[in-house]
């Protein structure tokens, strides 16, 4: 019998060696998943904590979302399926990008194993980046501006880091249409209200 996928990624140690902190796979993956988060990398947080987002990001996160920590961390609701899977350690300015190998050696198979995905969001630069290629805008502001040109099945959002703060003050217009829509699809998805 063939070793499940999930157990498969969490003993990956393909890109041990450009890890600072070495390989610690941080996922959440269910074959009924019906909404892919598609982010980053994981942080040091969620490095030492064992679990994706249970830091300020997530809460932002979930804000977005309209959903509880028990919603997010639901499996069968919610996928988190990082652009890298471990933590790839501390750049000058926040973390230092996913590493390039993880997502070509790891991606194709998630998405098999969650057919029933419904809605996938793609966090940041890094996952519009390799997602939506040459459908992206000029820059990410001008991607996640555009969110409605790829509904309702994906949604392109901005990293919800701390970091982001700046950029959330100069684009007001993020939480008054998109954050409305990206709920109002969360909750169709989810049956939430009914």
């Amino acid at each position: 019998m063939p070793t499940p996928l999930p157990h498969l990624i969490g003993g990956c140690t393909h890109c041990a060696r450009e890890l600072a902190l070495g390989p610690k796979p941080i996922f959440q993956l269910h074959p009924a998943a019906k909404i892919l988060l598609i982010s980053q990398a994981p942080g040091r947080i969620a490095h030492s904590k064992g679990v994706a987002f249970k830091d300020p990001s997530g809460a932002r996160l979930r804000q977005w979302l309209g959903v509880t920590a028990a919603e997010f961390y639901t499996p069968e609701h919610f996928a988190i399926l990082p652009m890298a899977f471990c933590y790839p350690g501390k750049a000058s300015s926040g973390d230092l990008p996913p590493p390039a190998a993880c997502a070509p050696k790891w991606h194709a198979q998630c998405l098999e194993f969650m057919p029933q995905a419904k809605l996938r969001l793609y966090i940041g630069q890094y996952a519009q980046r390799y997602y939506l290629g040459k459908e992206r805008k000029r820059n990410l502001t001008e991607t996640v501006r555009a969110f409605r040109e790829y509904g309702p099945e994906a949604i392109p959002l901005p990293h919800p880091s701390p970091l982001n703060n700046r950029w959330l003050k100069q684009h007001p217009w993020f939480e008054q249409e998109a954050v409305p829509y990206l709920q109002e699809q969360v909750s169709q998805i989810l049956g939430k209200g009914q």
